[in-house]
């Protein structure tokens, strides 16, 4: 079964998207990343230039030749229809996701933003009412 965490407190979406994902890849984690297009193309972004040290290997999904898909490990994607990697989906949209339930593991991520958070809780109902372990992280607390 689909293991979810939730991610509360994040200074903003894109900021902390990109440390997870660094710290991802650099565990040797495929993740697939998905949320609103204007979301991801600024995520997109931010992967380029959030550190001048680090490089995270990524493609955007309606830009990327199939061979570009499955080697990249980052994979940014506004919906899981026809992503290579099936093991850890970090969601920076408003929805559950159709299709979460073929990952191993879902990050969901929440920022301060009251409008944010109230968003958030019908998505630990969601996942809450499906039987998934859910597992809360409060960065304000351990950041």
């Amino acid at each position: 079964m689909t293991q979810v965490a939730f991610h509360f407190n994040a200074p903003g979406k894109v900021a902390y998207a990109c440390r997870l994902l660094r710290k991802a890849a650099s565990a040797g984690k495929k993740v697939v990343a998905t949320g609103a297009p204007a979301l991801l193309r600024e995520l997109d972004m931010a992967l380029w230039t959030f550190s001048p040290l680090d490089f995270l290997p990524h493609c955007r999904i309606e830009e990327a030749s199939a061979g570009v898909l499955h080697n990249s490990p980052i994979v940014l994607a506004p919906s899981v229809s026809g992503v290579p990697h099936l093991e850890v989906l970090v969601n920076l949209g408003d929805t559950v996701p159709d299709g979460f339930e073929g990952f191993e593991r879902v990050i969901e991520v929440v920022t301060t933003d009251e409008a944010d958070r109230v968003i958030a809780r019908q998505r630990w109902k969601h996942y809450a009412a499906g039987g998934h372990p859910i597992v809360r992280h409060d960065l304000q607390e351990n950041p």
